[in-house]
């Protein structure tokens, strides 16, 4: 009888791509970040015009909303040279990232992170208190 010997079997290797290909499904899409310049397209914002615009957008008198809007910001300040952070939807979170003492003045730089679904889908809260 004869016999014929059996080759041996040697383990399927995978292939690099093979273990790319299955990394690359497993990995979620990288998130694009655009870095945008800031366009200045009109003057600052003053206080006299801020109180304006509560009183259009609120319906309430100016006689009313002039001493919340001065007494909101100055809360606004006062806990920003605390160095506390805001967190006050739909403005966004604002995190105070330096603060230095000159002689003039007391610079606080910060940073303010704005969701795109608070610009967009939220109601205005103004306007819902006036109704």
């Amino acid at each position: 009888m004869a016999t014929t010997k059996k080759a041996p079997t040697t383990p399927r290797k995978t292939t690099k791509t093979a273990t790319a290909a299955k990394a690359a499904a497993q990995t979620p899409d990288p998130e694009v970040v655009v870095n945008e310049t800031p366009k200045i397209t009109a003057p600052e914002l003053k206080k006299k015009e801020l109180i304006e615009t509560v009183v259009a957008r609120s319906g309430v008198k100016k006689r009313d909303a002039k001493p919340v809007v001065e007494a909101m910001l100055a809360i606004l300040g006062e806990t920003i040279a605390d160095g506390r952070e805001l967190n006050l939807a739909p403005m966004g979170k604002l995190k105070i990232t330096r603060m230095k003492r000159t002689t003039k003045a007391h610079i606080i730089t910060t940073r303010l992170r704005r969701n795109e679904q608070h610009q967009t889908d939220a109601p205005d809260p103004l306007a819902q208190a006036a109704e």
